[in-house]
């Protein structure tokens, strides 16, 4: 079985925040941690070189293939935020009230928070780690 490209690290994720250079990208990722910290009861963490994670969870698909992954996370990357969401019932439906932003199947990509309606992120995240959680029970 082929072992996950991406895994935690000892990189201290609030050194990573703080050493990006985009001032708006720095502010909207601290908020970020506010928001994941608070719904995960977790702290930041890094998982690879640029996501940020908080808790985890173990999986294992039907396939065989199975490892450990954050249960809510995001990536400031230079286009856009990567906010990493499973899919869960319900979820486009609330997508519809959240503002400008772009969807995959486990990603959700905003430009910058003040784009987005905070409380119905809030919403969506938590949705997301009660759906994990209950899907993935540790």
């Amino acid at each position: 079985m082929a072992k996950n490209k991406t895994e935690k690290t000892n990189q201290d994720a609030m050194e990573f925040i703080q050493s990006l250079t985009d001032e708006k990208k720095r502010a909207d990722s601290l908020k970020l941690v506010e928001i994941m910290s608070e719904l995960t009861g977790e702290k930041p963490y890094m998982y690879g070189p640029t996501i940020v994670g908080f808790g985890n969870y173990h999986y294992k698909y039907e396939s065989g293939h199975e490892g450990d992954a954050p249960i809510a996370g995001f990536s400031p990357r230079k286009a856009a935020f990567s906010i990493y969401l499973g899919n869960f019932p319900g979820r486009k439906e609330m997508m519809k009230d959240l503002g400008k932003h772009k969807e995959a199947v486990a990603c959700l990509y905003v430009n910058k928070l003040a784009d987005i309606n905070l409380p119905v992120l809030k919403k969506i995240i938590k949705a997301c780690i009660a759906h994990t959680k209950k899907t993935y029970p540790s």
